[in-house]
């Protein structure tokens, strides 16, 4: 009977079947057992502590000091100082248990913000504010957790958010401009919207039935109201609805992809879900089977899919955008990655696709969604298409393409792409992110997994019926004539034309300012630009264990208010320092921010010359 740890010392490669150019199949093969490989997969994913102490000490219960050096000396760039320093102090007076060795992988792996100020004060808290009021050291704990969700990063809410959090506690006035969250920086909602779920939220006796509902709403508020509230029964918005959602309103999803793309959508194919990200989730969950399952992810790319694919105890592969030809990807990178990936014993199961681009605000070309879909569908990948933006398109000449309607146009060369398409309410021109609403489409996917969809989906037994209404309303506004349609369409051109404005004007302002260079935002909410800072400031990051662009992110906070997302936490090319900011605040806002941006960049610079 083979041993779990040569079970789980088993990798898979890619075998020969007749899907394109490259395998469907996999064929078992040994991977190399070296602690060095075994502790980069636990970089990786925060698994396999046995595994790697095994390979340290032969499967005995303590290392020795020897056998302590000999690893250290082939793992020593990848750990923090401290943690080196507290195992070479424990290893030079006494052996090293098992136990010992999973609480010291913890300390290795520990990411800066984890231990800022505002953690530690909510740490602090929780003695007083939780059950948890006794001080003896308790079974679940930091190194006994699931390291995954440990390691889980979500940079978008990350240290510069939490700092901005307590200054604004504090009393200083912080502008938001690090999420993309229309209506928390002054974004009208769109009276359509409120009016139909205020209506589908009272029960009809108050709302739709009562006898002075059309003095105080439109007729076509009244109707479509209505009309929801049968479609969701009798029990109302308070009850859970089918698993998939409420029928008539993935017909109403199935039509606009129908119109939208000028081919046939099943409401079958429909899940919806609490926003993208848990739909994003639903399928990683569905794709990630051990810890060499990866998942190619854009570089940059949106931190949720880092987050779930480590939380999920995944890879990431990462294939960079190409900063220079504004942010697109090629064939050759494409490949080369995966090349890479396989020779390391990974198996690449998906590809996440961003359009149009978070953080970068690129829209890709029809050709461009071509030669993605075309790579996944010749290596037997399941591709990811985030589409939350493709309302949010500005540039003059470009267009918003989906990766649906290109699979089934040249269906003859992408025959058997494997597709899951994903929409929100939180972005586009709705902005209702707490609503969180949204779907995903399943396309050409293997019906047995479809069904374990559904069993999952039936684990959290339906989405909120709330973000089910915004959905619908999000795919079906009110129609052409009738009594809401003027206002419906004068609110949604001022919100694009406002979006476009700005866009612009700050894309312009940061290009102008000596030691700042970004591309144009196409689309989406973001701006993405590249900065230089004095070589000075990169050391004195160095020595705060900070990356550059965070030292300058957070200098940006203190100084003018402005909160924005360094670039190292959605992943740069290697010596890049840039940040992501959003351009959602109101034109005034804007304005001063693109000069608060001139006159701290001139600060910091001066500061470190």
């Amino acid at each position: 009977m083979i041993s779990m740890t040569a079970r789980l010392g088993l990798g898979l490669a890619r075998g020969v079947s007749g899907v394109g150019n490259r395998a469907a199949a996999y064929t078992l093969r040994p991977f190399s057992a070296e602690p060095k490989v075994l502790f980069g997969q636990y970089l990786a994913n925060a698994r396999n502590t046995e595994m790697l102490f095994d390979s340290i000490g032969d499967g005995k219960e303590v290392l020795t000091k020897e056998e302590v050096q000999a690893f250290l000396e082939d793992v020593k760039p990848f750990i923090r100082p401290e943690a080196l320093d507290e195992i070479e102090a424990k290893a030079a007076g006494e052996c090293l248990n098992r136990e010992y060795f999973k609480k010291w992988l913890v300390l290795a792996t520990r990411f800066d913000s984890q231990r800022n100020s505002k953690m530690a004060k909510y740490y602090g808290m929780l003695g007083e504010q939780s059950g948890a009021v006794h001080k003896e050291p308790k079974s679940w704990n930091e190194s006994t957790m699931a390291q995954n969700l440990r390691r889980m990063q979500y940079a978008v809410r990350g240290q510069v958010v939490m700092k901005a959090e307590t200054l604004m506690a504090e009393g200083k006035e912080i502008i938001f401009t690090n999420i993309g969250n229309p209506h928390s920086v002054g974004q009208k909602p769109i009276t359509f919207y409120r009016q139909v779920l205020a209506l589908c939220d009272l029960p009809p006796q108050y709302g739709v039935d009562h006898p002075e509902a059309s003095k105080m709403f439109p007729a076509d508020v009244i109707a479509r109201a209505r009309e929801m509230q049968d479609a969701i029964g009798g029990s109302g918005t308070g009850a859970y609805t089918g698993s998939q959602g409420v029928l008539k309103f993935r017909q109403d999803i199935a039509s606009f992809i129908e119109a939208r793309d000028g081919q046939p959508c099943l409401p079958g194919n429909i899940f919806m879900t609490n926003g993208a990200s848990s739909g994003i989730q639903a399928i990683l969950t569905g794709l990630i089977a051990d810890m060499n399952d990866a998942v190619m992810i854009p570089i940059p790319q949106y931190p949720i899919y880092s987050a779930l694919i480590a939380l999920l105890g995944g890879r990431q592969v990462g294939y960079e955008l190409d900063e220079s030809k504004g942010w697109s990807v090629s064939t050759e990178t494409l490949k080369a990655q995966l090349d890479k990936a396989e020779a390391e014993g990974l198996r690449v199961k998906a590809l996440a696709m961003i359009n149009p681009g978070n953080p970068t605000g690129q829209v890709l070309s029809e050709e461009d969604v071509f030669t993605i879909c075309k790579f996944c569908c010749a290596n037997g990948i399941v591709l990811l298409s985030d589409e939350v933006y493709q309302r949010n398109v500005y540039a003059p000449g470009k267009q918003f393409h989906s990766a649906k309607k290109v699979a089934m146009e040249r269906e003859s060369e992408l025959r058997n792409l494997q597709l899951v398409s994903f929409h929100s309410t939180s972005k586009g021109l709705i902005g209702e992110c707490g609503r969180r609403g949204g779907y995903m489409e399943l396309y050409n996917i293997d019906t047995f997994v479809q069904t374990q969809i559904y069993k999952l989906a039936s684990a959290g037994l339906c989405s909120g019926v709330n973000g089910q209404i915004m959905t619908s309303l999000m795919v079906k506004g009110p129609e052409e004539g009738g009594e809401s349609f003027d206002l419906f369409t004068k609110e949604e051109s001022e919100i694009m034309e406002s979006m476009k404005r700005k866009a612009k004007m700050l894309v312009k302002g940061l290009n102008e300012i000596d030691g700042i260079d970004c591309e144009d935002a196409e689309g989406a909410m973001y701006a993405f630009p590249r900065i230089q800072i004095p070589q000075k400031a990169i050391d004195a990051a160095r020595k705060k264990k900070q990356s550059p662009d965070t030292l300058y992110a957070i200098s940006l906070l203190e100084d003018t208010g402005l909160c924005v997302v360094p670039a190292s936490g959605f992943g740069q090319a290697d010596g890049r320092i840039g940040f992501r900011t959003t351009f959602l605040p109101p034109d005034d806002v804007m304005e001063g921010a693109v000069e608060d941006f001139k006159r701290h960049h001139e600060k910091f610079c001066e500061q470190y010359a």
